[in-house]
């Protein structure tokens, strides 16, 4: 039987069912399409995901499929180098198509004991005290403790849930294809290059799947956003850049908009939002699937925490109260970089200005660390600036960092005076180097507490990590 039910197999679905399955919950995963989609949405992965992907051993499956990209100032497109002082072990981009990425995910989610249903949608969803039933488009229903909706920017679980999602409509549509190319590639990536000088909405090059990724502005905006043909593509890549590159045979094609949304709420008792179904930005940046593949790595564990029955009250409301304003502010910058991006004179001074800030190394690995998620802080309450941050990959006691965390437990690192009795089975123990300071960290990196008193330790291992678990007697 069933204990989660994800609803959506992208990212951020199959990276929170492979989460919950570390931690021996069952997983159903309800997904509508048949089939993987061959669609190329994102190109890669930020450093924060390339991070969580080696905290789960995936990252040398990740390497192998994908090409390693310097990580130079990209903001609004505006490129700049690579500054020497970026907080992390994995100063790159890692350029992966998402139908790998997806793959990887599915086989880690499989192989782990989650079950994958295809063809398959939620038509209907009835949350009770105790148990979350979902309605299927095959007739039949399924009953767990939770429903996670990672369905999409269209989520039916949000619409089912009459969760508000507002924002702002798109303004402007962008068209999209895998598509063969006759222009040669020497010209063509001159071409591309010139035309780029001032449209950066426009974009030809190598899809890693043998053809080329194509993006060009769209005519209108529509609201159904139906499948560009090939007579329109070429249409408009003769009007933005002169020709039409000799585009034929194309393996599919989209249109998307820059419409930016957040939900009003990320739960409703036993239901949740995580991914796209929560917020939706333009593609500035490439943030959207390394946000949602964020969301899952902070929910799971809480997730699997209220299933085997130790979690705090509170503990899936930190989960809102942490992500949404990470999501908010992705709605920021990417709102900024569109607005950097306009051919419009006021946006191009406005473009200079900022790129005469970025020579500033500083500025540039401020935003630099904004898109990539390294700068994350949650609010934790304390006065402590590392409390809240994400640890980077270190050695400890002769491991790695990411190593032990692989077992998706919290981790306490100190000298040995203090005691995590109780907790054991949710926490381990590192005996470090001799320190005044202890650091208790919670299963996604995130450092939960500082300290070097014991009280203190316990306190935190409660709001974190719940009760501790009841000694045995000796008699």
């Amino acid at each position: 039987m069933a204990e989660v039910i994800v609803v959506g197999a992208g990212p951020t679905g199959l990276m929170l069912a492979g989460e919950l399955r570390l931690r021996g919950v069952e997983v159903v995963i309800v997904e509508r399409d048949d089939e993987p989609t061959p669609f190329v949405r994102a190109l890669g992965i930020h450093v924060r995901s390339i991070e969580i992907m080696d905290m789960r051993g995936l990252l040398d499956e990740f390497l192998a499929q994908g090409t390693k990209y310097p990580l130079h100032g990209f903001f609004a497109g505006i490129a700049k180098p690579t500054p020497d002082t970026l907080d992390t072990t994995h100063g790159y981009v890692l350029g992966i198509p998402q139908p790998r990425i997806d793959r990887i995910l599915a086989d880690h989610a499989v192989a782990a004991g989650a079950e994958l249903r295809r063809g398959v949608r939620v038509v209907g969803v009835d949350s009770g005290a105790q148990r979350v039933t979902a309605e299927l488009s095959d007739g039949t229903t399924l009953s767990a403790q939770y429903l996670i909706g990672c369905d999409g920017g269209r989520s039916t679980v949000r619409k089912l849930l009459d969760v508000g999602f507002p924002g702002e409509a798109s303004t402007s549509d962008t068209l999209i294809a895998e598509i063969e190319v006759t222009m040669p590639d020497a010209e063509l990536t001159a071409r591309v290059a010139e035309i780029r000088a001032t449209q950066k909405r426009f974009g030809i090059g190598p899809s890693g799947t043998g053809a080329y990724r194509l993006v060009v502005p769209a005519a209108d905006v529509v609201d159904e956003r139906s499948a560009p043909t090939l007579d329109e593509i070429k249409e408009r890549l003769i009007a933005v850049a002169g020709t039409d590159f000799g585009v034929h045979s194309p393996r599919w094609t989209s249109r998307f908009g820059d419409a930016t949304r957040l939900a009003d709420s990320y739960r409703q008792g036993r239901i949740l939002l995580a991914g796209d179904a929560a917020h939706i930005h333009p593609p500035m940046g490439g943030q959207g699937l390394n946000l949602g593949v964020q969301d899952a790595f902070n929910l799971g564990w809480k997730v699997a925490a209220a299933v085997h029955g130790w979690a705090p009250d509170d503990l899936l409301d930190t989960y809102q109260a942490e992500r949404r304003p990470v999501a908010a502010a992705v709605l920021d910058n990417t709102r900024a970089q569109a607005e950097l991006m306009s051919t419009e004179p006021g946006p191009q001074a406005l473009r200079r200005l900022i790129s005469d800030l970025m020579d500033f190394d500083e500025v540039t690995r401020f935003l630099i660390e904004k898109i990539t998620g390294i700068s994350v802080r949650y609010d934790f309450g304390s006065d402590d600036d590392l409390v809240g941050r994400r640890l980077r990959d270190v050695e400890v006691a002769g491991r790695r960092l990411f190593e032990r965390l692989r077992s998706g437990q919290g981790l306490l690192l100190d000298a040995g005076r203090l005691s995590i009795d109780g907790w054991d089975d949710r926490v381990d123990a590192v005996v470090t180097p001799a320190s005044g300071t202890a650091m208790l960290v919670r299963p996604d990196g995130h450092v939960a507490w500082v300290g070097d008193d014991q009280p203190g330790l316990r306190a935190a291992l409660r709001r974190w990590f719940g009760a501790p678990r009841v000694m045995a007697q000796v008699p």
